[in-house]
């Protein structure tokens, strides 16, 4: 298998992007890769260490969505034992640890781009790809990504990260049923890209 490598002519068509920069900060380079995986090894352990519980994300956002299922239409969250389980009777879907974690992840991760000088309005997107189709390509990749985690009861943070870290079975099997599946529709959706 090759690896197709762009000209530096592609790559600056590629990076080029309408952006509204929101800040006036001084944008910073990126962190090493490295040092970043073991930036985010130290948090997992942190994690797991102090609240017995590890990472996740798409649990949060489940539970959000369970929380305004439950103020519009309480007899079916009711009536329905996967979201009954969450936001029945009198049970506050929010009041969990994960709940927690996602505020936190969007509340750090606005920081962390504060303090870079990375906070800006952009779509990036190949230099045949729309605007409406790269946000449409988005949109449906996120809710099978969603619709993914759901079946497999947690996302790459909750699977991959914390279920890996502790040698799950099913999370390495999650992990690279992943990849094999990017690596397949890699193929089909490349020439938004290029």
């Amino acid at each position: 298998m090759t690896t197709y490598l762009p000209t530096e002519k592609e790559l600056q068509v590629k990076t080029q992007s309408h952006s509204i920069s929101l800040i006036r900060r001084k944008e910073k380079p990126f962190i090493n890769a490295y040092a970043g995986g073991i930036l985010l090894g130290i948090v997992l352990f942190l994690t797991f260490f102090i609240t017995g519980n590890g990472l996740g994300a798409s649990g949060g956002m489940n539970r959000f969505v369970v929380y305004f299922q439950d103020a519009l239409v309480p007899d079916h969250v009711d009536n329905t034992p996967y979201l009954a389980a969450m936001a029945g009777g009198d049970i506050n879907p929010l009041d969990n640890w994960v709940v927690f974690v996602t505020v936190g992840t969007v509340v750090g991760g606005f920081l962390s781009g504060w303090w870079n000088g990375r906070i800006k309005l952009e779509t990036n997107r190949g230099p045949r790809m729309s605007a409406k189709t790269r946000w449409l390509m988005a949109f449906i990749g996120g809710a099978l990504m969603g619709y993914g985690a759901r079946m497999a009861r947690g996302c790459t943070s909750g699977q991959a990260l914390s279920g890996g870290a502790v040698l799950s079975v099913g999370s390495w099997a999650f992990m690279l049923a992943v990849f094999a599946g990017g690596y397949a529709v890699a193929y089909f959706v490349r020439k938004f890209w290029l």
